[in-house]
């Protein structure tokens, strides 16, 4: 059930992504975006008016810190400075010999003491990520399962002119909370000493200790509070008072996350003849080598044996005839084209440079956020790329057939890579990566499938100084025809 303010967040939503849109469609002549919006490489677009604090509540075994990591990581993908301050970190700091569950009861009035320190110490941490780090978000990740923890936080919130957001995660099913400790919990460093068996049952022991002073958000007691409560890994969602765009694309985000075992396949499409003559962008069709691949990939794909695969590719003639060897449907999304470079759209990089000295020096001295005339950023990429990442936290096991500045814009995603580290992320040709997501991460397997291919990939050049020499500036650019 989603309350009618979520419905006008959602729709507020929408006009906002429409007017960004249309601002889109205006791309500017020189690099004048990048220097106006941008005064430092360090500088960031604002995405809320005051610093908000996501509030993790429920139970432990409830997948509070893999909704706090995952979300954590789709905001910094976005654009928006998040940290996760974990409770458990600050309390294995102070304690650093765990015993038993009797830590944990709530009649313990010396543990008390030592765990409302550390919930103390992790406010003030996120007060200083806000003020001398310049955060935006920040996820408090703890149990914070009464109403006085809860009203500590929002009192602290009040005080400081931080929004707040609960998060809360709900379940009762058996085989979801031993799988969830089987998995992650007894792995934990407060474990590490201890048999299997006997960490199970203490651990067990741990819940029932949190389950005598549980108070869970209510629906009419906490009607004037933000949250969201997620009841048994998504089958059913409670949505209250979502007061701004922030919010309302976490509940989105929240609403399209699942935890079915899966594996995501990100490939480029074969070696193009515009790959050949070390030229960018353009739509041109595959190599010889390229159609070599298209079969090996193929043939790799029915190797694997994967059930249900869905097959996803750009617009772009080299996607589309790669996955027209695999011999089965195919879906094609626009999003997925190559970045737009607008005026040097099929140039050599030896081009750019001879034409184009001073927009060569800029995009190397900030590669996210610089823009190509009349074309794109790394940035654009993203966020024209953020409905793809919303289809695949939705669906199961999918191949991805793309290029290669998209490609590192979904493993960036995948891997937690920072924005500065994206765009020279390497995701060579005639690769495939196979992303296997896990409870706080990403497995990754890399499979070369042995058709020889140019290289496309430039390293960090050293010197982004406008006034270097050629020479310098084409110093990592790969050989090509």
């Amino acid at each position: 059930r989603i309350h009618s303010s979520v419905a006008l967040a959602l729709s507020c939503e929408c006009v906002c992504n429409l007017l960004l849109q249309h601002l889109q469609v205006i791309k500017p002549y020189s690099n004048f975006y990048v220097n106006v919006f941008y005064w430092s490489t360090a500088s960031r677009p604002q995405f809320t008016n005051c610093p908000t604090m996501i509030v993790m509540v429920g139970l432990p075994a409830r997948g509070k810190t893999y909704i706090s990591k995952k979300l954590t990581r789709y905001l910094n993908w976005i654009g928006v400075p998040t940290q996760v301050f974990n409770l458990g970190q600050y309390r294995r700091e102070v304690v650093q010999t765990y015993k038993n569950y009797e830590f944990f009861r709530p009649d313990n009035e010396e543990a008390m003491k030592i765990r409302r320190a550390c919930a103390s110490n992790a406010l003030k941490d996120i007060a200083n990520y806000f003020t001398k780090e310049q955060g935006q978000v920040a996820v408090f990740d703890a149990t914070n399962t009464t109403r006085e923890r809860r009203g500590v936080i929002i009192s602290f919130a009040k005080e400081k002119d931080y929004k707040v957001f609960f998060i809360e995660s709900v379940c009762d099913d058996p085989e979801i909370i031993e799988a969830n400790i089987m998995q992650v919990k007894l792995s934990s460093p407060d474990y590490e000493n201890y048999d299997k068996e006997e960490a199970l049952v203490d651990f067990l022991k741990r819940i029932d200790c949190y389950k005598m002073s549980y108070v869970p958000l209510d629906e009419e007691k906490d009607r004037h509070l933000s949250f969201i409560k997620i009841f048994n890994v998504g089958s059913r969602y409670l949505v209250n008072r979502v007061q701004d765009h922030i919010q309302s694309r976490i509940v989105y985000y929240l609403m399209n996350i699942h935890v079915t075992p899966r594996s995501i396949y990100l490939s480029r499409h074969g070696e193009s003849e515009l790959n050949l003559l070390g030229r960018i962008g353009g739509d041109t069709g595959l190599s010889s080598q390229g159609q070599k691949y298209a079969k090996a990939l193929a043939e790799f794909i029915r190797g694997q044996s994967i059930k249900d695969l869905k097959v996803w590719t750009s617009h772009m003639k080299r996607t589309i005839q790669t996955a027209e060897a695999l011999g089965v449907p195919y879906e094609q999304w626009k999003a997925l084209n190559e970045i737009d470079a607008g005026v040097c759209e099929e140039m050599t990089y030896e081009e750019i440079q001879a034409t184009h000295p001073e927009e060569f020096a800029l995009r190397d001295q900030d590669k996210y956020r610089y823009r190509y005339p009349k074309g794109e950023s790394y940035e654009d990429l993203v966020h024209r790329l953020e409905p793809v990442i919303m289809e695949l936290e939705r669906q199961e096991n999918v191949l991805v057939i793309c290029h290669q500045a998209a490609m590192r814009c979904l493993l960036a995603y995948f891997l937690d890579k920072s924005a500065d580290d994206l765009p020279y992320l390497k995701c060579s040709l005639h690769t495939v990566l196979k992303l296997t997501p896990l409870a706080y991460g990403c497995k990754v397997e890399s499979y070369y499938l042995n058709i020889q291919a140019v290289n496309t990939h430039r390293d960090r050049p050293t010197n982004v100084n406008v006034a270097r020499k050629p020479e310098e500036a084409l110093q990592t650019v790969p050989e090509h025809l």
